[in-house]
């Protein structure tokens, strides 16, 4: 009787492990399919401030910035020199002429008019969290706000963020708080160094924002069915 026993015990353990080793099996099974299946996108908002208040307009001119655990000058801002026309850089062309391509790979951006290249310059995408990739359109856009996120060495606090142009699509929603915009904290263009935004410089992010829709009509302008927002394209490769 104890030699049965015996045999019955061992019989039941080593069922058990089989059903280990295949509940493993098919986790990571069903880890591969998640991956390739669903979109590179892990990072649940790009800056938790814009995540929990929602993007608007702010703009503080005695404050400073924090990045890389370093003390930024932030530039300031004077709302009363800004002018807003019924005209913008393109406004003769058709909205869905206007297209925004971000190349992950070479750390580019191209705005292209129909066939005619308006810029072409480099960028910085997401180094601590990545940048979605896929089809987006800009849904609103912030003359200048404050941007706060990320926690440890790589936590952040920049006031005056300029020319904040947010975009999503139905994967990526303007919840999580993805733009294109300026950066003044740094000048290492070309090179992954955001929370999942596109950087760009100062003096080129102007330009776009004034020639991407939805046309400003104020510091702060939401995109509609009659000012629709400019397309944006990010891919990772050298072609989409």
């Amino acid at each position: 009787m104890g030699r049965k026993k015996l045999k019955k015990k061992k019989k039941a353990t080593g069922l058990t492990i089989y059903h280990y080793v295949a509940c493993l099996v098919m986790a990571a099974v069903l880890a591969i399919f998640i991956h390739s299946f669903f979109p590179k996108y892990t990072a649940t908002c790009a800056n938790t401030l814009s995540c929990n208040e929602g993007p608007k307009l702010l703009v503080e001119n005695d404050g400073y910035g924090i990045f890389n655990n370093k003390k930024v000058s932030a530039p300031k801002i004077d709302l009363t020199l800004e002018k807003y026309k019924s005209k913008v850089l393109g406004v003769n062309s058709k909205p869905n002429e206007k297209h925004i391509y971000v190349n992950l790979k070479t750390q580019t951006l191209y705005a292209y008019e129909g066939k005619n290249l308006f810029m072409k310059t480099f960028i910085s995408s997401g180094k601590w969290f990545p940048t979605p990739t896929g089809e987006f359109t800009i849904w609103v856009k912030i003359r200048s706000t404050r941007m706060s996120g990320g926690s440890g060495d790589d936590y952040y606090d920049l006031p005056n963020v300029p020319y904040v142009m947010f975009f999503s699509n139905d994967k990526v929603p303007a919840s999580a708080g993805f733009s294109l915009h300026g950066a003044y904290w740094h000048n290492n263009f070309g090179h992954p160094m955001s929370h999942g935004c596109v950087n760009m410089r100062t003096t080129d992010v102007a330009k776009l924002y004034e020639w991407a829709t939805p046309i400003s009509d104020g510091l702060t302008t939401h995109a509609s069915g009659d000012n629709p927002g400019t397309k944006v394209t990010i891919y990772d490769g050298d072609s989409i």
